[in-house]
């Protein structure tokens, strides 16, 4: 693998690892084949030290973990209720195709509460993790506006 590459995949771990680990580890990449199984495996494993260990704050105080904020109620639910009205879309669409119906039916109704109840809990959260730890905060409503995005993406793509 190349140096920069090995580099700049290196930088993507948290800081106390990076230091303790971080010039051993670019070196044993530099010696692996650049291969993109062995970069996918790398990256998830940078992803996976993110939520096990979090990230330090710039006074040296361990900041709240990604995996902890991740786990609470106030993002999980979203995620999950974006995730349900994605299974939604696709189970009416298995069920019935994409011809449109005359009448909107259960399964638009369902995925418009699942939709607009995620709102109330977005706003909770935000207003609750944004002061305390912002990264943080950004990374889970980068997720949350993603797995919205997922969900909302057949239905307009369709133009169901």
């Amino acid at each position: 693998m190349k140096e920069r590459v090995a580099h700049w995949i290196t930088r993507l771990y948290p800081r106390l690892w990076r230091d303790r680990y971080g010039e051993e580890f670019e070196e044993l990449l530099t010696v692996q084949p650049g291969s993109l199984r062995n970069i996918f495996n790398v990256v998830w494993s940078a992803f996976r030290e993110h939520i096990a260990h979090g990230t330090v704050a710039a006074e040296n105080q361990l900041c709240p973990r990604f995996g902890s904020v991740v786990r609470m109620p106030s993002a999980a639910i979203p995620m999950m209720m974006s995730l349900s009205a994605f299974i939604v879309v696709l189970v009416h669409l298995a069920a019935s195709g994409i011809a449109r119906q005359a009448d909107e039916g259960a399964a638009a109704h369902i995925w418009q509460m699942l939709m607009a109840g995620q709102i109330p809990v977005l706003l909770f959260f935000a207003i609750k993790w944004l002061p305390k730890a912002p990264r943080l905060a950004l990374v889970v409503l980068a997720l949350q506006a993603a797995a919205i995005g997922a969900s909302m993406a057949p239905v307009f793509l369709l133009k169901w």
